[in-house]
């Protein structure tokens, strides 16, 4: 099997290559930069493009080779194959997007002492490398910016959520959104409905139909909005956004991790993405990559990130939003910056 994948792996770099205009060979001597897909497809419109986007574009301005691998499984034995295979071909720095990857990145920090390794959506809490970077995101924060946004766009109705699996990045993601439903209640006068049991978890990231089962039946149950963080699988509850409102359905989804509003295009000029609760996964990717190649990588550290650093929020427009929301989101995110508002990370009072 790891002969197979060694095979794939040398393709997949001769393509890269080719597609970023790199004349280097994998001993030209240049960084190489890579990263290992977390569950789910490089394509998921959501975290592993989004953070492949940020290598991606990195090697592109610098003329250095990348790729990425998706490995053969989910298990930490699968992870440490992958970015093996990958340190094995030269590449020196690799991303590794997802909670998952923890016990994978704590063994591969050890057995390549030369390798710049990023994970985010973990802090690493067992030791961090002296060549390790872990990352992780105040997701209560652009989950409670979502929340107010979507509820000053109904301003009456009920709201649901669909994660992936039932971690904390994703329950963050949760947390933060209810509070921001309720925020907007209390202060601006919405009447949004929270119920329990449209609050669920699917259990996986890349079941696009299991996505769209729960879609449908929490539209037929009269939700009017539903916050998909399941990256595949929440593309599931957008395609289901998406036929009910080409059928005449008000029905809103909201993206998680980027913009996702191309992903509810509806073929008309419009979409079906009310906002997403986004955190800038490409951003600190390519940052992290851009250090790697100039020399300014610092191992050994935890970022954590949220609106006060830019890291957190919704896009700062949306044709589906309008200009009084965006300026009231707007405001709010200042509180949260400045202090004046917290949001818990935590489900205490919470749906969990």
């Amino acid at each position: 099997m790891k002969k197979i994948i060694a095979v794939l792996l040398m393709m997949a770099i001769a393509f890269s290559a080719f597609a970023s205009g790199s004349s280097e060979s994998a001993g030209g001597g240049q960084l190489m930069l890579g990263m290992v897909t977390d569950s789910g497809t490089i394509d998921d419109r959501s975290f592993n493009q989004g953070t492949y986007e940020g290598v991606k574009i990195a090697a592109e301005e610098l003329g250095l080779q990348c790729t990425y691998l998706r490995p053969s499984g989910t298990t930490t034995t699968d992870y440490l194959t992958a970015i093996s295979d990958l340190y094995d071909n030269g590449y020196r720095f690799i991303a590794c997007p997802g909670y998952l990857f923890v016990e994978a990145v704590s063994q591969a920090q050890e057995m390549y002492p030369d390798l710049m390794l990023i994970i985010i959506d973990d802090a690493l809490a067992s030791g961090i490398g002296p060549n390790t970077v872990a990352i992780t995101f105040k997701e209560q924060e652009s989950g409670f910016m979502a929340g107010l946004a979507t509820a000053l766009k109904l301003q009456d109705g009920d709201v649901g959520f669909v994660g992936g699996l039932e971690i904390p990045a994703v329950q963050k993601f949760n947390w933060g959104f209810q509070q921001g439903v309720a925020y907007a209640n209390e202060h601006y006068g919405t009447t949004i409905g929270m119920d329990k049991s449209n609050f669920v978890y699917q259990g996986s990231f890349a079941d696009l139909a299991g996505g769209q089962q729960l879609a449908m039946a929490m539209y037929d149950k009269g939700v009017d909005a539903i916050f998909a963080a399941a990256g595949g699988t929440g593309v599931g509850v957008i395609n289901e956004a998406k036929n009910r409102r080409l059928a005449g359905q008000n029905v809103w989804a909201v993206g998680v991790d980027v913009d996702q509003y191309s992903v509810g295009d509806m073929g008309n000029g419009e979409s079906c993405i009310l906002t997403s609760a986004m955190k800038d996964v490409t951003g600190v990717a390519y940052d992290q990559a851009i250090a790697a190649a100039n020399g300014t990588f610092k191992g050994g550290q935890h970022l954590s990130l949220g609106v006060a650093e830019d890291r957190a929020g919704i896009p700062a427009s949306n044709p589906n939003l309008t200009p009084e929301i965006e300026a009231t989101v707007a405001e709010v995110a200042q509180l949260i910056k400045d202090g004046t508002i917290v949001v818990q990370d935590t489900a205490d009072g919470l749906i969990p």
